[in-house]
This record gives C-alpha cells, structure tokens and sequence, in this order.
C-alpha cells in the first residue's frame, strides 16, 4: 500500500470513480471506498461503509482520543465528473512538481492530505477523537453527505476542497426553478384561434434580467459579491406553422449567506403575479432543488486554529476567501458542526486536463496535522 502523498495519490487517482448520476455507466464510488477502507486498515485504523444507495459508497473512519479533548472531522469527496475529452484520465502522471489526472484537483489531493492526516492523529494519542469523512455524490445530489450525518457529528470539520492554501469560509448556495408559460395551440395562419407560449416567455425573460440586474444593486457580501440569476435552459413549440402551446423554462439562481429558498422563490412567484394581471397570461412555477450558501464568523475557533496552523506551515498568514460554487460544507454546517474549508492549489477542475501541486498538498496535510493536534489536544 503506498505511503508517501504522491504514491497515495497516484493510487486514488488511478481509481475510476466517476460519478454515475452524471455519466449514465460511471464507476461510481464502491471501488474506491473498499481501497480507501484497506488501506486504513493496513494503517491500524478502522473504517466502515456506508451505503447512500446502491453502489454509492462512503467512507467513515475514527482515530479514537484518550478522552476529554474536542473531536474533528475531515472530509472529502471520493467522486468526480465525468473525462470526454481526455485522454488517459486514470493514468495519473507527474511532471515539473504537478500530478496530472482525474480527479487530482477535485479533490483526491485532499482526500489523500486527509488520509495522511489521520496516520499522524494516531501517532500523536489525541485527547479528541479524529474522523474521516470521504463522501459519495458530491458532484451531482450529495447522498453520501447527507447519509454520513445521519451517523457522525463533530465539534468541527474541515472540508479540503482545493483552497489554493487560503482559507475559505463562505460560499454561494443555489436555487434552481422551473417556470411555464401556457398558450394555445392553432395553425400559424390563424392568430385569432393561437396563443403564443413562446412569447410570453419573453416577459418573463424580461422581468427576470431585470431582477438580475437589481441583485447587482444589493448590498454585497464582503467576501462573495453580489447573487445572480441567469436563464439556463428553455424549450416549447411543435411546429414552424403552428403557435406553441406551452413554454419552459429552467432558471438557476445564485445565493449569498441569509438568502433563503423560501425568499427566493417568492420573489420570482411576485414577478409572474405581476404579468398576470393580464389575463391571457397564465405561467407555473415550482422549485426544483435548493442548496443553502455557506458561512461561518472569521473568528470561530476552528477558523482560528486552521489560520495559525497554516501560518505555521507556509511561513505567512493565509488569506481569508469566499469561493463562488457550492460545496458540502454547507450541509456540515445545517448539521450544527462549525465548519471551514482548507485544501491544496492546482487546476483544471471538470477540465480535460487536471492537476494539483504537490507540494502544496503537502503542505496541506501538514496544516491539516498541525490543526489536528492544537484543537483536538
């Protein structure tokens, strides 16, 4: 079983664990959680699947204290997206200090710093308890985390999604909405008889450029700007001669810390209340998923201990950042666990070509270890 970071990374990276909500046939996550849990157990330390669904597995593992210290979680995703257009995805290689394939960034370089983290808690007898958390379906629904909180709990977690050695405590949740408009089909020579969906999709479109645009007039978030709407995906006709019955809509709203999904909703339910003052107008709208943005104090102990331990390690304070996509250090928080997110710098995440730095996921799993033995002493 390989010890060094790179020979572990290498090793993860060659596990083909692509997520299969995303490419219909994708490996999913059972073959790299049973590596995960041998080569824990080859390390002495115990670890147990857990199953969000079939072949959707996570990993949970302890590093048990002495007892009377605060415990610490450590998570990371085990999926990744899909690799059209790459050659060789699962064939990890290293060149001029970057290791290069799927899944290197995002996020098997922190999968591995927490590994290697945990090794280091075992040395160092804690007096809290350590745990790892290494999650199904991050990149489509979150089964895994969602599953895994039914059976953990921390006093605090890190998730080591690539921070490029900052330390993140914010980022952007998101809405996703469904809206149709309704007209009435006839041939296209006759208007009198038709009622164009389409077209009444276009006020709506309008209004929702207009909100997006009066977002940008809010107050900002000092670390993740302002939230923004955009139109993502619209359909509705039959024909070139014939008018369109129905129109659809797919909206995808972007949220900052304290905009609720109840809140949004609203605001586009008060939109399409005022175009339906006109009565051949008639639209639906539903909410199709929601994820809560993320935040926690800069001055939270956790925050705290991950700003001196990386302090410690890269010779200068890190910077305190907010990141724009969502991650499931959200969930962590909903759960009540204080929560930041630390992880090792790179490129290329969902791109045909991958990497990470090495030796910054080195230095990764030394704050991570550092972080460990301060907060859990």
């Amino acid at each position: 079983m390989p010890k060094t970071l790179p020979d572990l990374l290498m090793a993860l990276v060659h596990h083909d664990s692509t997520n299969p909500s995303l490419v219909p046939g994708g490996a999913g996550e059972a073959g790299i959680a049973q590596f995960v849990v041998g080569w824990l157990a080859e390390h002495g330390i115990t670890a147990e699947i857990d199953e969000a669904g079939p072949g959707r597995h996570s990993v949970i593992a302890r590093v048990p204290g002495t007892g009377g210290g605060r415990s610490l979680m450590l998570n990371a995703h085990l999926d990744t997206v899909g690799t059209e257009g790459m050659t060789a995805p699962f064939e990890p290689k290293i060149q001029d200090g970057r290791l290069y394939g799927r899944g290197a960034y995002d996020m098997k370089a922190g999968l591995a710093a927490c590994l290697l983290a945990l090794l280091d808690a075992k040395a160092a007898g804690l007096r809290g308890d350590v745990i790892l958390t290494a999650v199904a379906d991050e990149e489509h629904a979150s089964l895994g985390m969602q599953s895994v909180l039914k059976l953990v709990t921390a006093d605090a977690a890190i998730v080591t999604e690539p921070t490029e050695l900052d330390v993140s405590v914010a980022h952007k949740g998101f809405t996703w909405h469904e809206i149709t408009t309704h007209g009435r089909a006839a041939h296209g020579s006759r208007p009198d008889l038709g009622v164009d969906a389409i077209a009444h999709m276009g006020r709506v479109l309008g209004q929702l450029e207009a909100l997006g645009q009066a977002l940008t007039q809010r107050e900002p978030h000092p670390l993740l700007g302002h939230g923004s709407l955009h139109a993502s995906l619209i359909s509705g006709g039959q024909e070139l001669s014939s008018y369109p019955d129905r129109c659809t809509l797919l909206v995808e709203r972007r949220t900052l810390p304290g905009e609720t999904p109840e809140a949004v909703n609203q605001e586009i339910e008060s939109l399409l209340t005022a175009l339906q003052t006109d009565p051949a107008f008639h639209a639906e709208h539903r909410l199709t998923l929601s994820r809560d943005a993320f935040g926690i104090a800069p001055d939270a102990p956790i925050v705290r201990t991950v700003i001196q331990a990386a302090t410690q390690v890269l010779g200068q304070a890190p910077a305190l950042i907010g990141q724009s996509f969502w991650m499931d250090s959200a969930f962590l928080a909903a759960a009540g666990i204080p929560t930041v997110i630390f992880g090792p710098c790179g490129g290329g995440a969902h791109a045909t070509e991958e990497w990470v730095d090495l030796a910054s996921a080195e230095q990764c799993r030394q704050t991570l270890t550092a972080t460990l033995r301060a907060f859990c002493a």
